[in-house]
């Protein structure tokens, strides 16, 4: 992607500040401040433009170094004091493809190392997507004691991403390390008193994870067994041929206390995964020679953004999220199925359209990792197949995608008016959207989102109908997973057709492109029917109330997240609460992304104190399907978005910048008095620092990388002072409500506070609500 600092904000966009200025804003030259403008503080504006003018600041980092970020990290780590039997007890490796998961060989003295990785797939999709283009099992590496284990002591230590610790017999002890980089799953293990190091490698049957719930279908044909060979240089490989064409290799080889193993994929080669396999043992060399590259990788990866706040136990577990998704998911990769890449058996080995994929990306953004997103990866990579998944007849103009899929979105998608599911792709569209905003890459809206969009939207126009009423109307579709289909205008696509319109009509605007459409969304916009409400807030659609407990919140897409009816606009405060407050009030279906959705719900209102009792109820184990003890998550099987989700949620507490507008602090609960976000990125590529004390935000920094309109919901209270980083006054104007519009420049900074210029040091906060490590400690 083209670096933020290279592009140049949209002419219509700086416009849009120069007009909250006043105008002044077009007078100033670009590069430069007009802050030194005496005229630059409007009268009656509450804001001091002019504290601590000539004075250049600069904010003091106590998390510049490594030993820093290692002291801090080694506190947020899990711990083993028992050894796990359960995946979602045990300690988890990955680099984005391949992933290991650590637990108790079922029944056995022994310890499994899963061998999964995310491209590795059937690809026949005549049999769909939960047996013909599902994801397929690897295998597993067993390290067997000669001695009974009656103790393991490990820590999965987020800094290194690695696995180390002892394993204790009745005949001596294992030390071990482990890693995964550069699809190598390394492992070192010395042996101590009696005992002495055997590793088996175990392949799985190449079927479907979901013979759990349901037998194949008719004329499925298992796929050939494996066969062995050894490579010349003694590496060992299990080769897995495919009915439909394509191929797994395992290579695995021991060097004394080293053991590496790689799993290549290729498709529709029969041979191209053997070589890759054996290339990347070749390229990884030894433990420690990969364990360099690696943690190389992750020192510099932690350090693009920081976040502290007293809770012990949620401050580990959204640390160990960040550590999760960049275990599971890097551009130009594979797009994180329901596991990610831990695949255990499970009724959905496949990527899941309707609300998973969406959930499993949003906290890339805050945290300011841009370079995790397979999702927008994917979706520009398989254009093609998203226009093959509608039906014949409308794949001129149209695109879509089913509700599951294999890696390349192969997936057909129903037609409205057959109570089929038709919104999934513009919500996917909605994450890549969210990526664009928060990066400012023309190149992402040009190449994926605008054309992808366009299609999708297209889609719904063949069949929106002008009613007697004149407005427009939309036959049956289904809301994501409501038992019940609406007759017509379900909401949950009304909302995702209201936001891909208003979309592409900013993104035409943006690229500067006259796009003989454009009318047609404006009439849409114009005239489509409003969203079905009653007594209880917004219906599952037309003459279709929501009547029964639901664990989506597909009903409520326009609140949450696509904000088109949000807390900034009075008028639809109560609708909101009303909503919420039903949704909630019919219980029994709810899942755990039920409490993390309905907790950003609240923090979008600022609501801090019930946002947090709601994801609260996700690590209450009293409940049915609470976060796990390794911060994983399942119900029939595992699921990766809901404890990611939950990472959002507090995000969402932290720092919001839906509508143009960054509010800073917008729900904090109120027993979190001390708060440090630095580099938090939002929309507008804006990089946020700012430190919360004692319940007062103490100050707040902003740097532009691409130079939009800066419109900052501060929070603080009394005159405001805003200073460029050069000490020169920023220009700002007060747009009332506590929100200050500030001409800051690409690559600029801004420090915004109120008095004397306060203390800008960055540190952790202290922990005042102390609680145990994750794991099994």
């Amino acid at each position: 992607m083209t670096s933020p600092s290279e592009r140049h904000p949209h002419p219509a966009r700086r416009a849009v500040l120069g007009t909250a200025l006043g105008g002044a804003a077009a007078t100033a030259l670009p590069g430069t401040s007009a802050a030194a403008s005496p005229g630059a503080a409007h009268a009656g504006d509450p804001t001091s433009a002019r504290a601590g003018a000539g004075r250049p600041w600069k904010l003091r980092d106590t998390m510049s170094t490594d030993d820093a970020w290692a002291r801090f990290l080694r506190d947020q780590d899990l711990l083993w004091r028992r050894l796990p039997t359960l995946w979602y007890e045990g300690p988890f490796l990955g680099d984005g493809q391949l992933g290991s998961m650590v637990y108790q060989e079922p029944g056995a003295n022994r310890i499994r190392f899963t061998v999964q990785h995310g491209r590795v797939q059937d690809h026949r999709p005549e049999f769909g997507s939960g047996w013909g283009t599902c994801r397929l099992p690897v295998g597993r590496l067993t390290l067997e004691p000669v001695g009974t284990i009656t103790a393991v002591d490990w820590r999965l230590s987020l800094w290194n991403a690695e696995l180390t610790g002892t394993v204790t017999t009745t005949a001596g002890t294992l030390t071990l390390a482990a890693l995964v980089h550069d699809e190598v799953l390394a492992v070192r293990v010395t042996a101590g008193g009696g005992e002495r190091v055997t590793w088996t490698f175990h392949p799985e049957e190449a079927v479907s994870p979901r013979k759990i719930s349901e037998a194949p279908p008719a004329d499925y044909t298992a796929n050939p067994p494996w066969t062995t060979r050894t490579a010349p240089d003694g590496t060992e490989q299990v080769l897995q041929p495919l009915t439909g064409g394509g191929q797994t290799a395992t290579a695995h080889r021991r060097t004394g206390d080293d053991l590496l193993l790689s799993v290549g994929h290729s498709h529709p080669s029969d041979t191209a995964a053997e070589a890759d396999s054996l290339r990347n043992l070749r390229r990884a060399k030894s433990y420690s020679a990969l364990r360099q590259r690696h943690t190389s990788w992750w020192h510099a990866f932690y350090r693009k953004s920081f976040v502290s706040f007293p809770d012990q136990r949620l401050q580990s577990f959204h640390w160990i999220q960040l550590y999760k998704v960049a275990s599971a998911s890097r551009a130009g990769g594979p797009v994180m199925a329901t596991s990610g890449p831990w695949l255990e058996p499970t009724p959905w080995p496949a990527v899941w359209w309707n609300l998973n994929v969406q959930l499993e990306y949003w906290l890339i953004n805050g945290f300011n990792h841009p370079e995790l997103d397979s999702l927008a990866t994917t979706l520009r990579q398989n254009q093609e197949q998203l226009t093959a998944n509608v039906p014949a007849a409308y794949r001129a103009d149209s695109s879509g995608v089913g509700r599951s899929s294999d890696m390349f979105a192969n997936r057909g998608v129903g037609r409205p008016g057959t109570g089929a599911e038709v919104g999934d792709l513009t919500w996917a569209l909605h994450n890549v959207w969210l990526s664009y905003r928060h990066s400012m890459d023309t190149a992402l809206l040009r190449d994926t989102i605008y054309p992808v969009l366009r299609r999708a939207i297209n889609y719904y126009l063949h069949f929106l109908t002008p009613g007697s009423d004149g407005k427009l109307h939309l036959p049956s579709t289904l809301s994501p997973e409501y038992p019940v289909v609406p007759p017509q205008d379900t909401n949950y696509d009304l909302a995702l057709i209201r936001w891909g319109c208003r979309t592409l009509l900013e993104s035409a605007e943006l690229l500067g492109i006259e796009d003989e459409l454009a009318p047609r969304w404006q009439e849409v916009l114009a005239r489509l029917t409003p969203y079905p409400v009653d007594d209880n807030g917004f219906m599952i659609g037309a003459d279709t109330p929501y009547a029964q407990s639901h664990r989506h919140y597909s009903h409520l897409l326009m609140v949450y997240p696509l904000h088109l009816v949000n807390w900034d606009q009075p008028e639809s405060r109560d609708l909101i609460t009303t909503s919420i407050v039903h949704w909630h009030a019919l219980t029994g279906a709810h899942r755990g992304y039920s409490y993390t959705g309905a907790a950003s719900m609240y923090a979008m209102s600022g609501d801090g104190d019930t946002a947090i009792t709601y994801l609260r109820k996700f690590f209450d184990p009293t409940t049915r399907y609470p976060c796990r003890p390794n911060t994983h998550y399942t119900e029939a099987g595992p699921v990766i978005e809901t404890p990611l989700s939950a990472s959002q949620s507090l995000h969402d507490m932290f720092c919001q910048s839906w509508g143009g507008v960054i509010r800073v602090f917008p729900a904090v609960p109120t027993a979190w008095a001390d708060l440090t976000l630095h580099n938090f990125r939002t929309e507008g590529a804006f990089l946020v620092s700012a430190v919360r004390k004692a319940a007062t935000t103490r100050f707040i920094r902003v740097r532009s990388l691409a130079g939009e309109p800066l419109k900052l919901k501060h929070g603080l209270a009394g005159r405001v002072t805003a200073v460029l980083d050069d000490g020169t006054p920023a220009r700002t104007h007060d747009l009332g409500g506590g929100t200050l519009a500030i001409d800051l420049p690409r690559g600029r900074e801004v420090l915004v506070h109120t008095g004397t210029r306060p203390d800008l040091t960055l540190a952790p906060v202290a922990v005042s609500e102390p609680g145990p490590a994750w794991g099994l400690p």
